[in-house]
Protein backbone atom coordinates (compact mmCIF):
# COMPACT_ATOMS: atom_id res chain seq x y z
CA UNK A 1 0.00 0.00 0.00
CA UNK A 2 3.04 2.56 0.33
CA UNK A 3 3.55 2.34 -2.93
CA UNK A 4 0.46 3.91 -3.42
CA UNK A 5 1.03 6.73 -1.36
CA UNK A 6 2.40 10.03 -3.59
CA UNK A 7 5.61 10.61 -1.99
CA UNK A 8 6.97 13.97 -1.36
CA UNK A 9 10.17 16.00 -0.86
CA UNK A 10 10.86 17.63 2.96
CA UNK A 11 13.45 19.24 4.32
CA UNK A 12 14.24 21.25 7.64
CA UNK A 13 16.35 24.05 9.34
CA UNK A 14 16.98 24.59 13.24
CA UNK A 15 16.64 28.33 13.23
CA UNK A 16 16.35 30.35 16.63
CA UNK A 17 14.40 32.65 18.05
CA UNK A 18 15.28 35.88 16.42
CA UNK A 19 15.22 33.81 12.72
CA UNK A 20 11.75 33.02 13.80
CA UNK A 21 10.39 36.15 14.05
CA UNK A 22 12.01 37.70 10.82
CA UNK A 23 11.05 34.44 8.91
CA UNK A 24 7.43 34.45 10.31
CA UNK A 25 6.73 37.96 10.03
CA UNK A 26 7.81 37.52 6.32
CA UNK A 27 5.89 34.38 5.78
CA UNK A 28 2.48 35.87 7.10
CA UNK A 29 2.87 38.62 4.27
CA UNK A 30 3.12 36.10 1.46
CA UNK A 31 0.95 32.99 2.47
CA UNK A 32 -2.05 32.34 4.27
CA UNK A 33 -2.71 29.78 7.13
CA UNK A 34 -3.62 26.40 7.09
CA UNK A 35 -6.99 25.76 8.76
CA UNK A 36 -6.86 24.40 11.78
CA UNK A 37 -5.05 27.97 12.87
CA UNK A 38 -6.45 29.52 15.69
CA UNK A 39 -6.79 33.44 16.00
CA UNK A 40 -3.02 33.33 16.76
CA UNK A 41 -2.37 31.60 13.54
CA UNK A 42 -1.05 28.56 15.11
CA UNK A 43 -2.42 25.63 17.16
CA UNK A 44 -1.15 22.33 19.25
CA UNK A 45 -0.02 19.45 17.98
CA UNK A 46 0.07 15.97 20.23
CA UNK A 47 1.73 12.65 19.27
CA UNK A 48 2.03 9.57 21.03
CA UNK A 49 5.00 7.46 19.13
CA UNK A 50 5.40 3.91 18.99
CA UNK A 51 8.34 2.38 19.10
CA UNK A 52 10.20 -1.43 19.17
CA UNK A 53 11.60 -2.45 22.70
CA UNK A 54 14.99 -2.10 20.64
CA UNK A 55 14.06 1.25 19.52
CA UNK A 56 13.67 0.64 15.40
CA UNK A 57 12.16 3.71 14.32
CA UNK A 58 14.39 5.60 16.56
CA UNK A 59 18.27 3.83 16.02
CA UNK A 60 17.02 3.75 12.05
CA UNK A 61 16.34 7.47 11.88
CA UNK A 62 19.43 8.30 14.11
CA UNK A 63 21.74 6.39 11.58
CA UNK A 64 20.31 7.77 8.68
CA UNK A 65 18.53 5.09 7.45
CA UNK A 66 17.19 5.06 3.64
CA UNK A 67 13.86 3.17 4.23
CA UNK A 68 12.48 3.54 7.40
CA UNK A 69 8.76 4.18 8.64
CA UNK A 70 7.06 4.77 12.39
CA UNK A 71 3.52 4.71 13.78
CA UNK A 72 1.85 7.73 15.64
CA UNK A 73 -1.21 8.60 17.42
CA UNK A 74 -2.21 12.43 16.79
CA UNK A 75 -4.69 14.93 17.69
CA UNK A 76 -4.66 18.90 17.37
CA UNK A 77 -5.25 21.79 20.58
CA UNK A 78 -7.27 20.06 23.63
CA UNK A 79 -9.96 18.33 20.91
CA UNK A 80 -9.21 14.71 21.62
CA UNK A 81 -12.99 13.83 19.27
CA UNK A 82 -10.46 13.79 16.15
CA UNK A 83 -7.87 11.56 16.35
CA UNK A 84 -5.40 10.11 13.86
CA UNK A 85 -3.41 7.49 13.47
CA UNK A 86 -0.64 7.86 11.11
CA UNK A 87 2.34 5.56 9.25
CA UNK A 88 5.02 8.01 8.32
CA UNK A 89 7.89 6.85 6.09
CA UNK A 90 10.59 7.77 4.16
CA UNK A 91 12.04 6.37 1.08
CA UNK A 92 15.20 7.74 -1.03
CA UNK A 93 14.81 10.91 0.43
CA UNK A 94 10.91 11.44 -0.07
CA UNK A 95 8.74 10.96 2.59
CA UNK A 96 5.07 9.74 2.59
CA UNK A 97 2.13 9.43 4.73
CA UNK A 98 -0.69 7.11 5.62
CA UNK A 99 -3.71 7.51 7.89
CA UNK A 100 -6.62 6.81 9.11
CA UNK A 101 -9.50 8.43 11.71
CA UNK A 102 -9.33 6.13 15.20
CA UNK A 103 -11.67 7.11 17.90
CA UNK A 104 -11.00 7.91 21.84
CA UNK A 105 -12.54 5.03 22.80
CA UNK A 106 -10.43 2.83 20.15
CA UNK A 107 -7.11 4.99 21.47
CA UNK A 108 -7.81 3.58 25.02
CA UNK A 109 -8.17 -0.09 23.82
CA UNK A 110 -5.03 0.41 22.07
CA UNK A 111 -3.17 1.70 24.99
CA UNK A 112 -4.39 -0.87 27.37
CA UNK A 113 -3.27 -3.76 24.84
CA UNK A 114 -7.03 -4.55 23.52
CA UNK A 115 -5.68 -4.45 19.97
CA UNK A 116 -8.37 -7.29 17.79
CA UNK A 117 -10.75 -4.51 16.66
CA UNK A 118 -8.05 -3.44 14.59
CA UNK A 119 -8.57 -6.37 12.48
CA UNK A 120 -12.66 -5.39 12.13
CA UNK A 121 -13.07 -3.27 9.26
CA UNK A 122 -9.86 -4.52 7.63
CA UNK A 123 -8.70 -1.38 7.06
CA UNK A 124 -4.91 -1.86 5.44
CA UNK A 125 -3.48 0.36 7.70
CA UNK A 126 -5.09 -0.82 10.79
CA UNK A 127 -4.70 -4.55 10.06
CA UNK A 128 -0.45 -3.15 9.39
CA UNK A 129 -0.69 -1.69 12.52
CA UNK A 130 -1.95 -4.53 14.47
CA UNK A 131 0.45 -7.10 12.81
CA UNK A 132 3.12 -4.66 14.03
CA UNK A 133 2.12 -4.60 17.67
CA UNK A 134 2.04 -8.08 17.50
CA UNK A 135 5.02 -9.15 15.54
CA UNK A 136 7.32 -6.42 16.32
CA UNK A 137 6.19 -5.39 19.79
CA UNK A 138 6.07 -2.48 18.93
CA UNK A 139 4.41 -0.13 22.18
CA UNK A 140 3.98 3.70 23.29
CA UNK A 141 7.44 5.19 23.74
CA UNK A 142 6.94 8.98 24.42
CA UNK A 143 3.94 11.99 23.89
CA UNK A 144 5.21 14.51 21.64
CA UNK A 145 3.73 17.95 22.03
CA UNK A 146 4.71 21.53 20.10
CA UNK A 147 2.70 24.47 18.76
CA UNK A 148 2.99 24.77 15.42
CA UNK A 149 2.34 27.94 12.40
CA UNK A 150 1.68 26.33 8.91
CA UNK A 151 1.24 28.30 5.73
CA UNK A 152 0.40 27.17 2.79
CA UNK A 153 0.86 27.72 -1.35
CA UNK A 154 -1.02 25.68 -3.83
CA UNK A 155 1.50 25.40 -6.82
CA UNK A 156 4.16 22.80 -6.22
CA UNK A 157 1.45 22.20 -3.13
CA UNK A 158 3.39 23.30 -0.57
CA UNK A 159 3.33 23.74 3.29
CA UNK A 160 5.73 25.26 5.28
CA UNK A 161 5.76 25.10 9.33
CA UNK A 162 7.26 26.78 12.13
CA UNK A 163 7.15 24.24 15.39
CA UNK A 164 7.78 25.80 18.58
CA UNK A 165 8.17 25.05 22.21
CA UNK A 166 9.18 21.24 21.78
CA UNK A 167 7.45 19.08 24.99
CA UNK A 168 8.27 15.91 25.80
CA UNK A 169 5.81 13.51 28.31
CA UNK A 170 9.44 11.53 29.05
CA UNK A 171 7.33 7.93 29.70
CA UNK A 172 4.05 9.31 29.95
CA UNK A 173 1.40 7.36 28.27
CA UNK A 174 -2.10 9.49 29.25
CA UNK A 175 -2.11 10.98 25.91
CA UNK A 176 -5.78 11.68 26.02
CA UNK A 177 -4.90 14.05 29.01
CA UNK A 178 -4.06 17.73 26.63
CA UNK A 179 -3.68 19.13 30.22
CA UNK A 180 -0.84 16.65 31.45
CA UNK A 181 2.72 17.92 32.05
CA UNK A 182 5.25 18.16 29.75
CA UNK A 183 9.02 19.02 29.92
CA UNK A 184 10.52 21.81 27.57
CA UNK A 185 13.04 20.84 25.13
CA UNK A 186 15.24 22.48 22.84
CA UNK A 187 14.46 25.87 24.26
CA UNK A 188 15.13 28.92 21.86
CA UNK A 189 14.72 26.36 18.92
CA UNK A 190 12.34 26.46 16.37
CA UNK A 191 11.89 24.06 13.28
CA UNK A 192 11.00 25.06 9.88
CA UNK A 193 10.04 22.16 7.61
CA UNK A 194 9.00 22.60 3.88
CA UNK A 195 7.17 20.24 2.20
CA UNK A 196 6.58 19.99 -0.98
CA UNK A 197 5.46 17.78 -4.64
CA UNK A 198 7.43 17.53 -7.64
CA UNK A 199 9.13 21.26 -7.63
CA UNK A 200 8.77 24.26 -4.90
CA UNK A 201 8.16 27.56 -6.40
CA UNK A 202 10.75 30.67 -6.49
CA UNK A 203 8.64 32.31 -4.22
CA UNK A 204 8.62 29.88 -1.47
CA UNK A 205 12.01 28.73 -1.72
CA UNK A 206 13.25 32.64 -1.35
CA UNK A 207 10.78 33.13 1.23
CA UNK A 208 11.96 30.57 3.84
CA UNK A 209 15.97 31.22 3.37
CA UNK A 210 17.61 32.20 6.52
CA UNK A 211 21.00 33.23 6.15
CA UNK A 212 24.00 30.35 7.11
CA UNK A 213 21.42 27.81 8.04
CA UNK A 214 21.40 24.63 6.24
CA UNK A 215 18.93 21.72 5.89
CA UNK A 216 19.93 19.34 8.41
CA UNK A 217 17.89 15.95 9.95
CA UNK A 218 15.81 16.87 12.98
CA UNK A 219 13.33 14.69 14.56
CA UNK A 220 10.77 15.59 17.25
CA UNK A 221 10.64 12.17 18.33
CA UNK A 222 14.59 11.81 18.53
CA UNK A 223 14.99 14.81 20.73
CA UNK A 224 11.92 14.03 22.76
CA UNK A 225 13.60 10.14 23.60
CA UNK A 226 17.08 11.73 24.49
CA UNK A 227 17.12 11.44 28.38
CA UNK A 228 14.97 8.04 28.57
Amino acid sequence: MDRLVKLRHEWKHRINAQDDLVLAARLRNLFPHDKHADSHGSYRVSSLYFDTPYDKALRQKLDGVNEREKFRLRYYGIDTSFIRLEKKFKRNGLCGKRSVRVTEEEVQKILAGEIGFLLDGGHPLLVEFYSKLRGQLLAPKTIVTYDREAFLYGPGNVRITLDRNLRSGLGRTDFLDPHGYHVPMGEGITVLEVKYDAFLPEIVRMAVQVPDRRASAYSKYAVCRRYD
